[in-house]
């Protein structure tokens, strides 16, 4: 085939993309050129019967030809889908405020609805929520509250690490720790980490606010650990009071109208046994009473069959509170703390808490939560 009959088959074939009507005529162009019975397929086929000499001269041409036709049927499908979308857009109108149609409704993750339903709670209790940084500096983690350098909460193995970077003029550290004895010296390294609860939180809130202090703070925490109950990321809120004449009976008793309210129950038992943290004294253990029902732990019951442990409390340690700027004789205070995962799996009956970030709908659907369940103090979610 000569160049002159190819150049007018190109010539011809690109007329007729260009001519089209629609994406139906379209296609029949493709297949009459490019289809298995095609003309351009043919020529191709053609090929393998030349001699050498001939499939150099005539090979470049033919695949010339079949560029040409594929490229201009990729430009007229494009611009036709174009058209279309724009005469879509400049006719149809779509009304937001109507539910999605043949669309499942969106659910809300257990952990964000428990979250909700402690801020719900404290807030009824007069507690502000309180946030903080995930990636936090040891002073804040670690040191600020009593936890000495040997603790084994230091380690590696328990704790995510940074690089160790220089330390730096401003760094957040309170002035007075030096002083305290509780910070480390001015050439020390600022050793940044994943922080491993949210009590630097408490921290920062004691250093910028003055007392009295009644906050909550819900947030992500990291700990090297995963199992059915561990995972490297959970959730935990603690709370924290700081005033004048603060004693364990208010302690008691904010976290006996919490867990009453949590679960929404008024037949709550809670048991304290003496525990140790570094940053409380005395320190306190919570235990909840459960009934067994049908060999499932239930709580709730005036007369348990059984103690679960649900979150860790105790007195604010006077160093401290000392190590924030405050006078320990002046200001004390109760602290606490808790897994949300924990308190959800608790709740809802969830067994693994890894499901929780494994990202399967079906479990979501199962578990979640419509948006309008809105938690109050009186009422629970079905208010």
């Amino acid at each position: 085939m000569s160049q002159t009959d190819i150049d007018q088959l190109q010539a011809d074939l690109l007329a007729a993309i260009a001519g089209a009507p629609g994406l139906e005529g379209l296609e029949q162009c493709r297949v009459h050129a490019l289809g298995k019975q095609g003309v351009v397929t043919g020529l191709l086929k053609t090929l393998g019967g030349m001699s050498p000499d001939e499939r150099q001269l005539q090979g470049p041409r033919i695949q010339a030809l079949r560029t040409a036709v594929t490229e201009a049927i990729g430009d007229r499908k494009a611009m036709m889908e174009r058209a279309g979308l724009d005469a879509r857009l400049a006719t149809e109108t779509l009304d937001m405020s109507l539910p999605a149609g043949g669309m499942s409704g969106g659910s809300v993750h257990p952990v964000s609805q428990v979250m909700d339903e402690l801020a719900e709670i404290f807030a009824d209790l007069g507690f502000a929520v309180a946030t903080g940084p995930e990636i936090e500096d040891d002073w804040h983690n670690f040191t600020a509250l009593n936890i000495p350098d040997a603790h084994p909460a230091r380690a590696m193995h328990d704790t995510f690490y940074f690089e160790a970077q220089a330390k730096t003029a401003g760094d957040g550290q309170n002035p007075s720790s030096d002083s305290a004895g509780l910070a480390g010296g001015a050439g020390r390294a600022k050793r940044m980490l994943l922080r491993t609860h949210t009590s630097p939180v408490q921290i920062r809130t004691m250093v910028t606010t003055p007392p009295p202090i009644r906050i909550i703070a819900p947030g992500r925490t990291y700990r090297s650990d995963s199992d059915a109950t561990h995972t490297p990321m959970f959730h935990q809120v603690e709370g924290l009071v700081i005033d004048k004449g603060i004693t364990l009976g208010h302690l008691k008793w904010t976290l006996e109208t919490f867990v009453k309210a949590f679960f929404e129950r008024d037949d709550i038992v809670l048991r304290q046994r003496p525990s140790y943290f570094p940053f409380t004294e005395p320190s306190v253990e919570i235990d909840v009473g459960y009934t067994l029902i049908k060999g499932k732990r239930v709580i709730g019951g005036t007369a348990p069959d059984g103690w679960m442990e649900i979150l860790g409390s105790g007195m604010v340690h006077p160093k401290v509170i000392a190590a924030c700027g405050l006078d320990p004789e002046v200001w004390q205070g109760f602290a606490f703390g808790c897994g949300i995962d924990r308190l959800a799996m608790l709740k809802y009956g969830i067994d693994d808490l890894r499901a929780f970030f494994d990202g399967d709908l079906r479990w979501l659907r199962h578990y979640g939560f419509a948006a309008l369940d809105i938690p109050t103090l009186s009422g629970g979610i079905g208010a």
